[in-house]
């Protein structure tokens, strides 16, 4: 019997937990971009970005529909799926690139221990977590001074289609009064959706919001070094 995680279908939605270090690689960050600003982090997942941030002195709301569980499932929930995405990057070896990480085992505890402060500040500061649904936000116009958006949109391409990403960037760019960045522009298989990212950015120019293509020095799918950043006029 050929074993599920030989599949080329992830299934459910991967709820990840991710560092502080990771968002500050994926999304080429400075203590400047993350101090005193005003931040949104959307989906937030089991990340421990929202934690180690608020440390740093930013303003860091995450929002996700899995928010609507209690604490005691999202703790683990956490755990679970951090074992199921180590799981399959494993099985998939040699789809990613390991340097950043080093490997396998320590890209496990690295997850593993983002996991444990996420549960640990959910339990502390729960209002910093909403549950909430791209692509309709319980937030304000310009709300934030930095949106961040990773491994949802175009991540998942197989089954959320075109419509729901415009919808889904239309909102970002609505409660965002600075940038919105996105990572990556690759589905979970690692391919690439350069038509639908051209089509998209098309579709925003022509309601009025520009948006770039900027490498960054974080690679873990193969040729998966871009992020989409929006910003109005």
């Amino acid at each position: 019997m050929k074993h599920p995680l030989d599949t080329d279908v992830l299934g459910e939605f991967l709820v990840s937990a991710r560092s502080l270090a990771e968002y500050r690689a994926i999304f080429d960050l400075t203590d400047a971009d993350l101090v005193g600003r005003r931040i949104l982090d959307c989906p937030g997942g089991a990340a421990s970005f929202t934690s180690e941030a608020s440390d740093l002195g930013a303003r860091v709301i995450a929002t996700d529909p899995i928010y609507s569980r209690s604490a005691e499932r999202l703790r683990s929930l956490a755990v679970s799926e951090t074992d199921r995405g180590s799981d399959w990057a494993t099985a998939h070896y040699d789809r990613y690139r390991w340097d950043w990480y080093g490997g396998p085992e320590q890209h496990r505890a690295i997850r593993h221990a983002a996991a444990k402060l996420f549960a640990a500040d959910l339990t502390a500061h729960p209002e910093r977590y909403i549950a909430a649904e791209l692509p309709t936000l319980p937030f304000r116009d310009n709300s934030f001074d930095l949106v961040f958006s990773s491994h949802l949109l175009f991540t998942y391409a197989d089954r959320l289609d075109a419509n729901f990403h415009l919808a889904s960037l239309l909102e970002l760019a609505r409660v965002s009064a600075g940038e919105v960045r996105l990572y990556p522009l690759v589905d979970h298989i690692g391919r690439h959706h350069d038509v639908l990212v051209e089509h998209l950015r098309k579709e925003l120019r022509d309601l009025g919001i520009h948006s770039a293509l900027r490498e960054t020095e974080y690679e873990f799918h193969h040729g998966a070094h871009t992020m989409l950043i929006l910003h109005g006029d």
